[in-house]
């Protein structure tokens, strides 16, 4: 089968396409025959080094993906062959002691697609059959593709882990990256009041046609400032944060007493100054989360399956123009996902 998998670390020379063997479906597992998957900022981590992943070269990239189901056990009687089905992107070992409690993404044995195996930038993946859902009606194979990683960790972030609640009021740092996207769609589609921040005018602009209550320029404005000015001086409930250091400053100033800041990514650096003295006098809720359980994945597709989110697609490449898309994303200009296209040969 055609794939794009690592031979190396490095840049995009380290990145080939080129014939891999179908997987062998094992007992309990689908077998599925891959129509669209989507970049994300650990394509280019693991491209780059993959430093503290387990993996073996060479290596299929992907981590989400969604397709049509080629092959399933026998007795397999949720899903069948033909099947339009999406998938979830972290397969937990479910007996752990976080799987027994049903936090599987917790796992310690846990294996992500792309990551600590072989992910979705092929024509077949095999997966087991929990980690494979039908496809909400009204998305598109690219679209349901999105859902696996950046609209589940946002689901995760905000409402599992930040508690939104519909009149509340929540900041998202760097609109136009995928998990704040999804986190604008899902916050406005669920009620609540939305700032979002960029340094790019044209995704804020984007961004307010989307939804988004107020947009601040962070090229030119004073974030917390900003924030205070539109929240009466209160601060925002829930701030949504992926960028890391550059931001932390600003995200916990922004924040309401008792407020909660969820981060799921540190793109520009993991090590900002702390503040205890206003985490604890103020205080704040600091929260990590990533990806999400299934039981969560499978409220997200139920919600999107009453069309009230549409992931966001930047642009579409065929597999052959896999250094291209990492390209792409590695500009940071994009606005929305960046899409393989599986069925395209």
């Amino acid at each position: 089968m055609k794939a794009a998998f690592l031979t190396a670390h490095g840049g995009n020379e380290a990145v080939q396409v080129g014939e891999r063997p179908v997987p062998e479906r094992a007992p309990g597992e689908v077998l599925v025959r891959m129509k669209a998957a989507t970049l994300n900022r650990v394509d280019l981590y693991m491209r780059n080094s993959g430093a503290g992943i387990t993996h073996r070269l060479p290596q299929i990239m992907g981590v989400d993906g969604a397709g049509v189901v080629e092959e399933t056990d026998a007795d397999e009687s949720r899903l069948r062959r033909g099947q339009a089905v999406v998938l979830h992107p972290a397969i937990s070992c479910g007996h752990c002691e976080f799987c027994e409690r049903g936090e599987g993404v917790l796992c310690t044995q846990i294996a992500v697609l792309g990551e600590q195996r072989d992910g979705t930038f092929a024509e077949f993946i095999s997966v087991p059959a929990r980690n494979v859902f039908a496809m909400p009606p009204g998305l598109g194979f690219a679209q349901a593709a999105a859902l696996g990683v950046n609209h589940l960790t946002a689901w995760r972030m905000l409402f599992t882990k930040g508690r939104l609640e519909p009149s509340q009021t929540v900041l998202v740092f760097g609109i136009g990256g995928g998990v704040s996207l999804a986190a604008l769609q899902l916050a406005k589609a669920a009620g609540a009041r939305v700032i979002v921040t960029s340094r790019s005018q044209a995704k804020l602009q984007r961004a307010l046609a989307l939804g988004a209550d107020h947009a601040i320029d962070a090229s030119k404005q004073d974030v917390v400032r900003e924030v205070h000015a539109l929240t009466g001086g209160r601060g925002v409930d829930l701030v949504i944060e992926n960028v890391g250091q550059a931001v932390w400053s600003a995200a916990m100033k922004s924040l309401v007493r008792g407020g909660r800041l969820v981060v799921c990514g540190a793109t520009s650096g993991d090590q900002p100054p702390a503040d205890l003295r206003r985490i604890f006098i103020r205080q704040l809720q600091i929260i990590g989360s990533t990806l999400g359980d299934l039981h969560e994945f499978r409220a997200l597709l139920e919600f999107c399956g009453r069309g009230t989110v549409q992931p966001v697609q930047d642009s579409v490449f065929t597999l052959d123009r896999i250094h291209a898309a990492l390209d792409r994303l590695e500009s940071g200009s994009q606005f929305g996902k960046i899409v393989i296209d599986l069925a395209a040969g």
